[in-house]
C-alpha cells in the first residue's frame, strides 16, 4: 500500500503492476493513462470513491498524466497472491 500525488503537468515514469490494484481517491481527478504503444485512456476518479484496477497486461508499461489543473492523491492497495 502506498500514497501517490500526481501533479498537473507532471507524468510519473513508465512502469507496470504486476498484481490487481485499488485507488483509493483522497483528492481526485481526470488522470490520462499513457501506454507504451501510444494508446491512452482517461479514469475521472471521485474523492472519497475507490475503483478496481486489473493486473497489467505482460510486457506493457505506462505512464499516468493528471490532466487537471490541481494534484490529485491517491491511496494505492496493490493485492499480492501467494502461491
Amino acid at each position: 500500500m502506498w500514497k501517490s500525488v500526481v501533479l498537473p503537468n507532471a507524468p510519473l515514469t513508465m512502469h507496470r503492476h504486476e498484481h490487481p490494484r485499488v485507488i483509493i481517491a483522497l483528492n481526485g481527478g481526470t488522470m490520462k493513462i499513457v501506454e507504451s504503444t501510444g494508446a491512452s485512456e482517461e479514469h475521472r476518479w471521485e474523492t472519497g470513491k475507490a475503483y478496481w484496477l486489473p493486473a497489467n497486461a505482460p510486457n506493457t508499461t505506462h505512464a499516468d498524466m493528471n490532466a487537471g489543473d490541481k494534484p490529485i492523491e491517491v491511496m494505492v492497495v496493490e493485492l499480492l497472491h501467494e502461491k
